[in-house]
């Protein structure tokens, strides 16, 4: 049947009725974006005595303790769903030794933040060694210089269990390496550990967007990560990936980065039994906040832009530096 009569100019099919007014687009919504929907990625560096601006990330800090404390009530009154904590130490060694030690900088961080919000908001800590070691790897190397995934899951446990110790409920399990997830949740629940929630960073892809946030830890790589990282090429390697995760016991599973991999996002969201999380990463985040401080575009605008495309991809909640400043600003309805 014809939707359009020839001999009448007019349209009967008008979309445009729903795009009238405010209240009318509001109503008729299909995505929504709101402060519980997001998750505030923030860096504790050990030493500070007041917050480092990080150039490559306009708007982003590396934090002392007592600026970090600051910035997750701020949070918690911006009503985000979390922060993810990582840590930046003095001293590093091959072996990521400060990410064990419960003096070490991310653990300290922990029960900071935990006793300062622990009821209003979740605190996330990313699992990984790359902050700790002096090689910048994920993981220890074997004497070939190789990175050891079965040795690697050893640290890996241990890394767990003082995050656990320190107060986490989440930890964000983004080493890539072969088991993690299986080995960490074994080891908690071995520790009495079964109330800590597991954020598996199944697929985790060797990006180009990561360079802000290497500067933003101060990272020691000297080389690539494609060994243990997914080929920007492969998708159905990505949900190979997730569907790994879910059967090891990951509570949640996520997709990172975000904008260039909505269609792995998508993917995943459709088989997934858990909520899926996608990481808006720092170079998605600078390569808007740099644009928008030369006037190249609304930066706010652009940012609300691509979280809301990450929420229609099929994310549950997204990791965004910009979460903050959006929320306080109103602009998460």
């Amino acid at each position: 049947m014809s939707l359009h009569d020839p001999h009448d100019s007019a349209p009967r099919i008008r979309p445009r009725r729903l795009r009238q007014s405010a209240a009318m687009r509001r109503l008729t919504g299909e995505t929504d974006l709101r402060p519980r929907h997001l998750v505030l990625p923030l860096f504790v560096r050990e030493g500070l005595a007041a917050p480092l601006p990080i150039t490559s990330m306009p708007g982003v800090a590396q934090h002392s303790l007592d600026s970090l404390r600051r910035i997750a009530v701020e949070a918690a009154e911006a009503g985000l769903g979390g922060v993810m904590l990582f840590g930046v130490p003095a001293e590093r060694d091959a072996h990521g030794s400060g990410a064990t030690d419960p003096e070490g900088i991310l653990n300290v961080a922990t029960r900071a933040i935990v006793a300062e919000v622990g009821e209003a908001l979740v605190v996330q800590t990313d699992l990984c060694l790359d902050e700790f070691t002096d090689h910048g790897h994920c993981g220890v190397l074997d004497a070939q210089g190789r990175v050891d995934n079965d040795a690697t899951l050893e640290r890996y446990t241990a890394m767990a269990l003082a995050q656990a110790e320190a107060g986490s409920h989440l930890l964000g399990l983004s080493g890539m390496m072969d088991g993690q997830t299986a080995a960490v949740r074994s080891a908690l629940d071995a520790a009495g550990h079964t109330g800590v929630s597991l954020l598996a960073y199944s697929a985790k892809y060797a990006s180009a967007f990561y360079g802000p946030f290497r500067d933003a830890v101060e990272s020691q790589l000297d080389g690539d990560r494609r060994t243990y990282q997914l080929d920007p090429a492969n998708g159905r390697e990505g949900v190979r990936e997730a569907l790994l995760d879910l059967e090891e016991g990951a509570d949640i599973v996520m997709v990172k980065p975000a904008l260039g991999y909505l269609d792995v996002l998508r993917q995943v969201a459709d088989l997934s039994t858990v909520p899926v999380w996608a990481y808006m990463v720092s170079g998605e985040y600078a390569m808007i906040a740099a644009a928008a401080q030369n006037g190249w575009l609304d930066g706010e605008r652009a940012q609300l832009e691509a979280l809301l495309s990450i929420r229609r991809a099929g994310a549950d909640s997204v990791l965004s530096y910009a979460a903050l400043a959006l929320a306080q600003k109103g602009l998460l309805a």
